[in-house]
């Protein structure tokens, strides 16, 4: 079955990076190779997950702890915003992610109604150990590529996330 996209490109060769970027001779398999990659993180964190008796969800929170664990860490309702949950569900979530040793709470000095989820020390160990061969994996292929080449995998890397971010928003707003 040949797709409009394919049908373009086929036809007119050159149409589609004149008028759509980032179209062109093998967007196709570029679209393939980020959702295969997408898909390992994701199977990787379900692993995790389930080696550490944690739902999927648990190991997004974690994520979004993680990124955010610079003072004054992230408040439940941050992490409601980021992953899209009820506060009920991330009360849930905080709660199983604190007894498994994972996360705690704080209150903001300045204001004692202001809750802080951080990131336990200890997880981070439990974490790092689990995910090291991944970051192994990453520095030998990263070795394998030019700075200049690494840097603009970065960039496009930064650049979907972000991309990606504003989508997940406008869906969730009904603006999309």
């Amino acid at each position: 079955m040949v797709t409009h996209g394919e049908r373009d490109e086929k036809q007119e060769p050159g149409r589609a990076e004149r008028g759509r970027p980032g179209r062109g001779p093998g967007a196709r398999e570029f679209g393939r190779l980020l959702q295969g990659l997408a898909s390992e993180m994701n199977l990787l964190g379900h692993d995790f997950a389930g080696a550490s008796g944690l739902h999927a969800t648990d190991v997004q929170a974690l994520l979004a702890v993680l990124r955010a664990d610079d003072p004054p860490g992230i408040t439940p309702g941050g992490l409601r915003a980021e992953l899209g949950l009820t506060s009920g569900a991330v009360t849930a979530v905080l709660d199983r992610l604190e007894r498994a040793g994972h996360v705690h709470r704080t209150r903001d000095a300045a204001d004692r109604r202001q809750v802080h989820v951080h990131y336990h020390p200890d997880a981070a160990r439990i974490a790092g150990d689990w995910f090291a061969p991944v970051a192994e994996c990453t520095d030998r292929v990263r070795a394998e590529f030019e700075p200049e080449q690494v840097a603009a995998v970065v960039r496009f890397l930064t650049r979907m996330t972000e991309e990606l971010a504003v989508l997940r928003q406008a869906r969730r707003d009904g603006t999309a």
